[in-house]
């Protein structure tokens, strides 16, 4: 007498699997969303009650005062208009300074001996406080958004330049001269072997360089300026007004958060097969 025997599907296991790693990754990060909640919530308690009463409010201010002077910023329009003109300055500044570190770290990476000619001088350059050209820049091209934007450049190129030259210098010298005894010339080896190795460095750059950008507008708004969101700053401080103070660096600190979640998006469009070694890893 026969028995039938059913087999289980061949991808039925690998794929309860991946869904069941699927779930457990959702309620990870589910659980980190509401830590990081909780966390907030009893960081802004506690900084409620001891205002006043542990501490002087003259000094750290209240978050309910601060709320309010957000509030007011928001209804009025000025911190749309304070935060465009920062964000403005930072956003084009980390462009062009990204373009002109990606650029000549890629020129440098591939020629060593420019790259020789050139590193001492790189090196006094990397190692000056930038914050200390601010008054030069000032003399060079005024109080206007011209010199946040170049300040800003500044700041970011020497980031973005130095991870640029160490990813092209990384790049596997067995590839290129496989290229090279197949005919490729130096656009065809840039192309397919030395941007391609050289992007994760490049983005590394790119994230380190988002604060920076912000330092560099906020500094040169805090020296000369009478917009952006520093000049909010410096005006609360020569006030005396602890809420606005705090209530400027929150608003900073969200644009900040704004301008990593953009470049982290950006790095997701431009190196899609990140996300999907993420989600091979997540299903084996």
């Amino acid at each position: 007498m026969a028995t039938d025997i059913h087999l289980p599907a061949s991808g039925a296991a690998p794929t309860s699997a991946a869904s069941r790693r699927v779930a457990e990754e959702r309620r990870r990060r589910l659980t980190i969303w509401v830590a990081r909640a909780a966390l907030l919530v009893a960081i802004i308690g506690i900084w409620q009650f001891s205002a006043g009463r542990l501490i002087s409010d003259f000094f750290i201010g209240r978050p309910t005062e601060i709320a309010e002077t957000l509030w007011r910023w928001a209804a009025s329009g000025e911190l749309f208009f304070h935060g465009g003109i920062t964000a403005i300055e930072a956003l084009l500044g980390f462009l062009l300074g990204s373009a002109l570190g990606m650029s000549v770290g890629i020129v440098l990476g591939r020629s060593q001996m420019l790259a020789d000619v050139l590193d001492p001088f790189i090196t006094m350059f990397y190692s000056l406080p930038k914050v200390a050209l601010a008054p030069m820049f000032i003399l060079w091209f005024g109080i206007g958004i011209d010199m946040k934007i170049y300040l800003t450049a500044t700041i970011v190129f020497f980031l973005v330049f130095l991870n640029t030259y160490s990813g092209v210098r990384a790049v596997s010298r067995e590839q290129i001269a496989i290229l090279r005894l197949m005919g490729a010339n130096e656009r065809h080896i840039l192309r397919k072997v030395v941007v391609p190795s050289a992007i994760t460095w490049v983005f590394n750059g790119l994230r380190l360089s988002v604060p920076y950008a912000l330092i560099g507008a906020i500094v040169g708004e805090l020296i000369a300026s009478n917009k952006g969101l520093g000049y909010l700053l410096a005006n609360a401080s020569g006030q005396f007004d602890t809420s606005a103070m705090f209530a400027a660096l929150i608003a900073i600190m969200i644009l900040a958060l704004m301008l990593n979640t953009a470049v982290r998006w950006f790095e997701h469009v431009a190196m899609p097969w990140k996300s999907v070694e993420s989600r091979r890893e997540m299903s084996i």
